[in-house]
């Protein structure tokens, strides 16, 4: 059986993943590029969040492309009404997110 580093309970009750989505501070704007495309820029992860399977599921419920710069998640498009309740559905704090 492994056990966690961090809190020391068994990976399979291991709660460090949850407790770090509670404890970002996460903020959404756009951001305008070339030729007047508009990108959605998420930021404010921490290292206890896994930013790909994030980013992988924002892309997916958004239906769009995007990738992960510097901790930072771009969205290709405006999206930035909508991710909140995405984010919510993923376990983190709708306090700490910040539109």
């Amino acid at each position: 059986m492994d056990i966690c580093p961090k809190c020391g309970l068994p990976l399979a009750a291991c709660v460090c993943g949850e407790i770090a989505k509670t404890q970002q501070q996460i903020t959404v704007t756009t951001e305008k590029r070339r030729f007047g495309k508009v990108n959605t820029m998420i930021s404010g992860f921490d290292d206890g969040v896994d930013i790909k399977a994030v980013a992988k599921t924002l892309k997916m419920k958004r239906a769009c492309g995007g990738t992960i710069k510097n901790k930072v998640i771009e969205l290709q498009g405006n999206h930035q009404g909508h991710i909140k309740p995405v984010l919510v559905a993923e376990g983190f704090s709708e306090d700490q997110i910040e539109d």
